[in-house]
C-alpha cells in the first residue's frame, strides 16, 4: 500500500478519493466484498463502484481500514492487473472515528491537488457522467460541486483546493455534509438524470436498488 507521505497527484490535477474504510455494521458482513452482478458481470460491490472512477481518472486514491490487505487483494483480483495499477491504496488508522477521518486521510494524501472529488465505495451505480461532470466543474473554477436529480443532491461531491484546511478539520460520520450545507451558494449544481447518484448500500435490502 502507498504510504501517506508519498506524493500521489500533481498540483494541477483534481484528485479522486473513494472512501472504503467503513465497518459495514448495518449490513452484517463486509458489504464491499459482497458479490453483485451488474451488466452481466459478478464482482465484489466495491469493484463495481470503482469502475466508473477508473474510467474517468488515470489514478485514484482508495482509503481503507488498517489491515485491509486481503480486501485490497480481492478487489485487485476482480478488477485485473491493468485497472489495479490505477489505484493508490491508503490506510486510515483512524477510520473507526467515522467517515470524516477517512476523508481527511484521502485529502491529506493528495495535499497538492487542485481539488478533491470524494466518492463512496458502496455506490456501484454512480454513472461516469456524474463523476466527469463534477470533476469538470472543479476544473472550470467551481468552489464546490455535486450532482442532483429532482432537487436532491447526490454523489460524488467536489471541493476546490481552498477548502483544504476546512476538510482536514472535519470530524464524525457526516463527511463533508456540513460544508455543503453551510456554503450552499458556492455549490455548483449539476443536473444528472440518473438515480445511481443516490444508490448507496447500507443493508442487504438496498442491493435491489442496483
Amino acid at each position: 500500500m502507498k504510504n501517506l507521505s508519498d506524493p500521489v497527484h500533481d498540483r494541477n490535477d483534481i484528485a479522486a478519493v473513494v472512501l472504503a474504510a467503513g465497518a459495514s455494521s448495518r449490513f452484517g458482513s463486509d458489504k464491499l466484498l459482497h458479490p453483485v452482478t451488474l451488466r452481466g458481470v459478478t464482482m465484489p460491490l466495491a469493484a463495481h463502484s470503482l469502475l466508473p472512477w477508473l474510467e474517468t481518472f488515470v489514478q485514484i486514491t482508495v482509503v481503507v481500514r488498517s489491515g485491509a490487505e486481503s480486501f485490497c487483494s480481492a478487489i485487485e483480483t476482480a478488477l485485473g492487473e491493468t485497472r489495479s495499477a490505477q489505484i493508490d491504496w491508503i490506510e486510515c488508522a483512524d477510520a473507526a472515528q467515522g467517515m470524516a477521518a477517512s476523508l481527511v486521510c484521502g485529502v491529506r494524501a493528495n495535499s497538492d491537488a487542485a481539488g478533491w472529488l470524494i466518492g463512496l465505495a458502496d455506490m456501484a451505480a454512480v454513472p461516469v457522467s456524474a463523476i466527469a461532470a463534477v470533476r469538470n466543474a472543479l476544473l472550470d473554477g467551481a468552489d464546490m460541486a455535486a450532482p442532483s436529480r429532482a432537487g436532491r443532491r447526490g454523489h460524488p461531491v467536489g471541493f476546490a483546493s481552498h477548502y483544504f484546511d476546512q476538510l482536514l478539520d472535519l470530524q464524525g460520520d457526516n463527511g463533508a455534509r456540513r460544508l455543503l450545507e453551510r456554503d450552499i451558494p458556492q455549490v455548483t449544481d449539476i443536473k444528472i438524470d440518473d438515480a445511481g447518484i443516490f444508490a448507496d448500500i447500507d443493508v442487504p435490502g438496498d442491493l435491489q436498488h442496483l
